[in-house]
């Protein structure tokens, strides 16, 4: 199976990308010649992880029976402070809000996630580190 992604010029630094049909824009920054009309391309690869992972969990969840009142999820990612400058590790933080939450049952949604099912993952653990925690919400 192939995917495809486009990206068309639109001026300056700005670029129309399409994925699966859907549209967005992607721009530099001001001081490189942008008008920071969209997202730069590197903080993406954060929000490619962020949403693998994100859906796995709510659907181990979700098969598991676990009732949550709210779910985020938060990745920070370190760059090199040379050109090319990349992401030389990422720190995911899965944040789960709910009434008397099961730790055993996240960690190990979390854990299938990470080891068996989010791809972006996989791909990113055979480059960098990336290492998780789990902060629980608990409303009484």
């Amino acid at each position: 199976m192939k995917s495809e992604v486009s990206t068309k010029w639109i001026d300056k630094m700005s670029f129309e990308v399409e994925v699966s049909g859907h549209k967005f824009i992607i721009d530099a920054d001001e001081s490189v010649g942008g008008e920071n009309k969209g997202p730069r391309p590197k903080p993406l690869m954060l929000a490619a992880l962020a949403g693998c992972t994100s859906m796995d969990v709510v659907s181990i969840l979700k098969k598991m029976r676990i009732d949550f009142v709210d779910f985020k999820v938060y990745v920070t990612g370190e760059l090199t402070d040379e050109h090319p400058k990349y992401y030389k590790s990422m720190h995911v933080i899965y944040e789960f809000t709910g009434k008397n939450l099961p730790l055993e049952k996240l960690q190990n949604a979390v854990s299938l996630s990470e080891e068996r099912y989010c791809g972006v993952s996989a791909l990113y653990k055979k480059a960098i580190p990336v290492t998780s925690e789990i902060v629980i919400k608990d409303i009484n």
